[in-house]
């Protein structure tokens, strides 16, 4: 007989694997559905269902899943007490990795889940209005909008170009950060220098 520690271990665990199946899943098919999900998961429905009710419910939690990996991400990049603009780009580089992952979000937020999760994005949101305030203020990004409209277009951007990158990494992330620095209003040679010879 499995102990409530193992039984519990193991529904964590198919928990955990049904949120990463569905990432892959609805980052191919947006629109798929939970028997979707269940199928590619190797569970039946009722599995799926049991530990999300429904679908916003599962959208729910892969935005708080991605919410808590994109602050310890800028946590992170923060950390350096650079200027602005380097720290941008360390977050980028960082962030990377989890915007591609993630990227199925930016779809979703247009659509009928678009106040749920930009609900929860709102911590995200404020920490990068954060920095481009931060950079404003040091004259190092533009100031023709306020910071959490530009932080937001420039973020954005990362995230369309995370959702198109194309299998001969033409759009990778140096594509994304140049972009994304541009938009923030910083000179086109000094994007570049920021980025260095990053990949």
């Amino acid at each position: 007989m499995p102990t409530e520690s193992s039984r519990a271990r193991l529904m964590s665990e198919t928990r955990d694997r049904i949120l990463d199946v569905a990432l892959d899943v609805l980052g191919e098919t947006p629109d798929a559905g939970m028997g979707d999900i269940a199928a590619a998961a190797g569970v039946v429905r009722r599995t799926v269902y049991g530990h999300f009710p429904s679908r916003l419910d599962l959208v729910r939690t892969l935005t708080e899943r991605a919410v808590t990996e994109m602050a310890a991400v800028l946590a992170e990049a923060n950390v350096s007490h650079s200027g602005a603009d380097a720290t941008w780009v360390e977050f980028v580089a960082r962030l990377w990795p989890v915007a591609h992952r993630y990227r199925v979000l930016l779809a979703l937020r247009r659509g009928e889940y678009g106040e749920a999760i930009h609900g929860l994005l709102g911590p995200v949101d404020e920490l990068l209005a954060d920095l481009v305030k931060r950079g404003q203020d040091s004259d190092v990004f533009a100031r023709h909008l306020p910071s959490g409209i530009l932080s937001q277009l420039a973020y954005g951007a990362v995230f369309a170009i995370a959702d198109s990158d194309l299998p001969d990494g033409t759009l990778g992330v140096r594509a994304a950060t140049i972009t994304s620095l541009l938009m923030l209003g910083v000179p086109e040679t000094r994007a570049i220098a920021l980025v260095g010879d990053r990949p």
